[in-house]
C-alpha cells in the first residue's frame, strides 16, 4: 500500500512529469522562468490550486453530473485560483504583481485540467491529494532547472543577486522568448535520451496495433495508406495536365 502510495507521487515528479515528459503548462512556463523567484512562486501557487483542486473534484466525483464534468472543473479550478490570487495579493503583494496575469491564467493550465479528468474524477481523495503533490513538485522542479539555466547564463544572476564574473559573459537571449524555447527543447531533450536509455516511458506505437479504425482499411498500415493516397493524387494531376494540354 505504502509503495503505490509513494509511486503515486514519484510518477508526477520524473516518470510523468508534466512539463518534460507531458509537455503540459508550456505557457507558464517560457513566461515565468526568466527568474528563478518568479518560476517557484509560480510552481507553488499551481501546486496548491492542484492539490485543491483535486481533492475537491475526487470528494465531488459521484455528485457531478457527467455531461456537464469539464464546466464543474473549471469553476472548481477557478474558486482555488481566486482565493490564492486573494491570499497573494493581500500578503505578498510583491509577488502577485511579479505573476502577473499568470497567475489568474492557471484557471487554464492545462496540467490541472487534465490531472482533474485522468485522474481525480476515477480515484479517491488521499490518491488524489498524492498525484497533486508529485505532479506539483514536479511542475516545480522543471520550473526552477529551466530558470536558473535562464537566469544565471542569461542575465548572470540567481534569484535577482548577481554572480560575480558570470554576469561580466552571460548571453542575454537566454532571458527572451527564442532562448526560452531554446533551453525548453534541450532540456527536452535530455530527458528523453535518458529515458529512452532507461526504457522508463513506452513511445507511442502509430501502427495498426490499437487503432481503433483498423478494420475499415484491412489493417494497412497509416504508411501505406499515406503512399497510395500520394499515388493517387499524383496520378489525377498527371491526368488533368494531360487533359488540359490536349484540349489547348
Amino acid at each position: 500500500m505504502k509503495n503505490n502510495k509513494l509511486a503515486i507521487v514519484l510518477r508526477g515528479i520524473i516518470a510523468e512529469n508534466p512539463v518534460l515528459m507531458l509537455v503540459l503548462g508550456t505557457c507558464p512556463t517560457l513566461a515565468t522562468t526568466t527568474s528563478v523567484e518568479s518560476a517557484v512562486w509560480m510552481g507553488i501557487a499551481a501546486t496548491i490550486v492542484l492539490i485543491c483542486s483535486n481533492a475537491a473534484i475526487s470528494a465531488l466525483r459521484n455528485v457531478i453530473p457527467e455531461v456537464v464534468r469539464i464546466p464543474c472543473y473549471i469553476v472548481v479550478i477557478a474558486t482555488f485560483v481566486t482565493a490564492v490570487q486573494m491570499i497573494l495579493q493581500a500578503f505578498l503583494p510583491s509577488i502577485y504583481d511579479m505573476l502577473g496575469v499568470y497567475l489568474a491564467l492557471i484557471v487554464v493550465n492545462c496540467i490541472i485540467l487534465g490531472r482533474a479528468e485522468m485522474f481525480a474524477r476515477k480515484n479517491t481523495v488521499v490518491d488524489s491529494i498524492l498525484d497533486g503533490v508529485g505532479m506539483g513538485v514536479g511542475f516545480i522542479l522543471a520550473l526552477f532547472i529551466i530558470s536558473v539555466i535562464r537566469e544565471v547564463i542569461g542575465a548572470g544572476c540567481f534569484w535577482g543577486i548577481e554572480i560575480p564574473v558570470i554576469s561580466d559573459f552571460r548571453i542575454p537571449v537566454l532571458t527572451q522568448a527564442p532562448g526560452g524555447f531554446l533551453v525548453y527543447g534541450i532540456i527536452i531533450a535530455v530527458m528523453n535520451k535518458l529515458t529512452e536509455k532507461k526504457g522508463g516511458v513506452k513511445r507511442k506505437d502509430f501502427s495498426c496495433e490499437g487503432c481503433p479504425s483498423a478494420h475499415m482499411c484491412n489493417k494497412t498500415s497509416c504508411s501505406e495508406m499515406t503512399e497510395l493516397a500520394v499515388e493517387a493524387k499524383t496520378s489525377s494531376d498527371n491526368n488533368a495536365r494531360e487533359e488540359g494540354e490536349a484540349n489547348a
